[in-house]
């Protein structure tokens, strides 16, 4: 048997003689509280979509288990974001049966992790604890979501081969249905981060079509609607400030958009009216 299954064993067992704590969305607590003799492993379970995991002083292990409520979807996606000042702890998915090791600690990287998970189906995550000499504050948290949709954002799970190829018609036509924001605009600046790996695009948006939430705010005081933002992508993809007007999709995770299809909107445009004389359009795109 392999060290990190034997360690998941050890885990498990040790749930047992715990006792498990119920939550909604979110958790925080402290490893100074934890019942030594009762609680070496100490168990949460949460029942959101999305929301957090703080531990303060961690000591020991946590196991987190996540149970949202999802209506429909059998199969779905969690995405997993450490916090920036991830100290004291490391960070394991449970999945088949085995550990997967999502962030050790001293790693500073501040990456999304997303994995296919059943819909109804519990996901674990274990924070184990490391030995530390110091009683300085230390803080072992994540942040978590099982996004609405993936779609083309799903393109960002892929290889990078995949994920950085423009988008087939297919999946334009696609986006304008599925994605969590659709805005048409032209790009201000492109800024890299080599720290998380990502670069940023800056949007001025002269119509927005659709968004879930906030992430893009409308200009005050503009006597022509405006809308800016900050979109984000891969930075393998070698993203260029591009001239002309853009139709920009994607997802939106932890408050942040990514980008999924951005073609020139001209070129959208065609394509969507040779479908829709065609019939094979899957949804209506506004056309003013």
């Amino acid at each position: 048997m392999s060290s990190r299954n034997s360690f998941l064993h050890f885990l498990q067992a040790l749930c047992l003689l715990s006792t498990c704590r119920a939550d909604l969305c979110n958790w925080s607590g402290s490893g100074l509280m934890q019942d030594n003799h009762l609680r070496a492993v100490q168990q949460v379970r949460l029942h959101c979509t999305e929301g957090s995991v703080e531990w303060i002083y961690p000591s020991r292990a946590l196991r987190v288990v996540l149970e949202p409520i999802l209506a429909r979807a059998q199969r779905t996606t969690l995405c997993i974001k450490p916090f920036r000042g991830f100290r004291g702890a490391s960070l394991f998915i449970e999945r088949t049966g085995e550990l997967d090791l999502l962030m050790a600690d001293g790693e500073r990287l501040e990456r999304v992790h997303c994995f296919r998970a059943g819909g109804r189906q519990k996901s674990a995550l274990f924070i184990q604890a490391n030995p530390q000499e110091d009683i300085s504050r230390r803080i072992a948290g994540f942040h978590y979501e099982f996004p609405r949709r993936w779609s083309s954002a799903g393109r960002l799970r892929r290889p990078l081969q995949a994920a950085c190829q423009p988008c087939n018609n297919t999946e334009l036509l696609l986006a304008v249905c599925n994605s969590d924001f659709v805005i048409r605009g032209s790009i201000r600046n492109v800024s890299h981060d080599a720290e998380r790996q990502t670069s940023m695009v800056e949007v001025r948006g002269s119509r927005m079509y659709r968004q879930r939430s906030g992430v893009f705010e409308r200009e005050v005081g503009a006597q022509v609607p405006n809308w800016r933002g900050h979109i984000h992508t891969l930075l393998a993809c070698h993203v260029r400030p591009g001239e002309g007007l853009f139709l920009f999709t994607g997802a939106e995770h932890f408050g942040e958009a990514w980008l999924g299809c951005a073609p020139r909107f001209k070129d959208f445009l065609a394509l969507y009216l040779r479908a829709k004389r065609n019939q094979q359009n899957p949804c209506d795109f506004p056309l003013d």
